[in-house]
């Protein structure tokens, strides 16, 4: 499929936003269990055939489990109009193992030519987004929601360990760094003193 100009500039546009979202993620406020739980209930939705109301749900199943509902509805645009067809044949692969569906090739166009419609709808319109996704039939829908359900819920304890570590050990650096600005400011002696050698230098003595 080729995209169109609009969508290069789209895709040009997502990268500095991308990395944004990461710094945002590691600095944002919360607890690091909240926002790791964020971040592994938007990894598993957005690998859910639930194109549409991905954000909805995302933000529901935060809050029901108190996670970070920001972190949650950002993590769900891992799957956005360009990563959909490879992300979402990976998880019809999967779930063919068990049950059976058209071959991959097939449903690979199938998904492409379905998120082309859906891209050209109103950010808004999720509605129409969502009834566009399921015209792909059942016949697809079910080794997608079932390898959807099995990949998802893998990366996102995946992430939410690795999240979680990242959180923690950003945090911990961050808090030593004040603890020994504070200790300089009320104690300048603490401070690295210079050496003889250097002292000597400064007075202009050999």
């Amino acid at each position: 499929m080729k995209l169109t100009a609009a969508s290069n500039k789209h895709r040009q546009q997502m990268r500095p936003k991308l990395r944004r979202t990461i710094r945002w993620l590691i600095v944002l406020r919360g607890s690091p269990e909240a926002i790791a739980g964020g971040v592994a209930i938007g990894v598993f939705v957005a690998f859910t055939p639930t194109i549409g109301f991905q954000m909805v749900i995302a933000a529901l199943l935060a809050t029901l489990l108190r996670a970070n509902r920001p972190v949650a509805v950002a993590m769900v645009w891992l799957t956005n109009p360009f990563t959909v067809p490879p992300v979402f044949i990976t998880t019809y692969w999967l779930g063919t193992f068990f049950q059976s569906g058209p071959p991959v090739a097939e449903v690979y166009a199938l998904l492409s030519d379905t998120m082309q419609k859906i891209s050209s709808h109103d950010y808004w319109a999720l509605h129409d987004q969502f009834t566009t996704f399921l015209a792909v039939g059942w016949q697809i829908l079910m080794p997608l929601l079932i390898g959807g359900a099995l990949l998802g819920t893998i990366l996102g304890v995946a992430s939410y360990v690795v999240t979680l570590k990242a959180i923690g050990r950003y945090r911990r650096l961050r808090a030593k760094r004040k603890r020994q600005r504070a200790r300089e400011y009320i104690d300048p002696t603490r401070r690295a003193k210079p050496t003889p050698s250097e002292i000597g230098s400064d007075r202009g003595t050999p």
